[in-house]
C-alpha cells in the first residue's frame, strides 16, 4: 500500500522559513510527478508547485521566487522550501503524486500538514 507522509509544518512569523517534506513509501515501481497543494477554509485547494521526475518545476505565481520544490529520487521524497513566508501562505499543505504501482497507475494524497504564518 502506497503512503505519502508530510512533515515539517508549523508556526512561524512573517518573513520566516519552513521546509516541508513528503516521503513516499510502499510498492512503488515509478514515482512520476510530485506536487504540493494548499487549502484554507472556504477556498478551493490550489496547486502550489510541481516537480517532474526529471526535475522540471512549476509554481503558483504568488509563490514564485519564495518557494522551491525539489525531490530526492533515491529517497522517494519531495521537499518544499518556503522562504519569506506571508500570512496569506497560512494553509494546510498537501503532498500529491502520480505513482506507478505493481498493476496500477494512480494519484495519491498525503494527510496534510498545517503551516501558520503570523504577522
Amino acid at each position: 500500500q502506497v503512503r505519502l507522509v508530510e512533515s515539517g509544518g508549523g508556526s512561524v512569523q512573517a518573513g520566516g522559513s519552513l521546509t516541508l517534506s513528503c516521503a513516499v513509501s510502499g510498492s512503488i515501481l515509478q514515482l512520476n510527478v510530485m506536487r504540493w497543494y494548499r487549502e484554507t477554509p472556504g477556498k478551493k485547494r490550489e496547486l502550489v508547485a510541481t516537480v517532474t521526475s526529471e526535475g522540471s518545476t512549476n509554481y503558483l505565481d504568488s509563490v514564485k521566487g519564495r518557494f522551491t520544490i525539489s525531490r530526492d529520487n533515491a529517497k522517494n521524497t519531495a521537499y518544499l522550501q518556503m522562504n519569506s513566508l506571508k500570512p496569506e501562505d497560512t494553509a494546510v499543505y498537501f503532498c500529491n503524486a502520480d505513482i506507478l504501482e505493481i498493476s496500477t497507475f494512480a494519484n495519491h494524497w498525503g494527510q496534510g500538514t498545517q503551516v501558520t504564518v503570523s504577522s
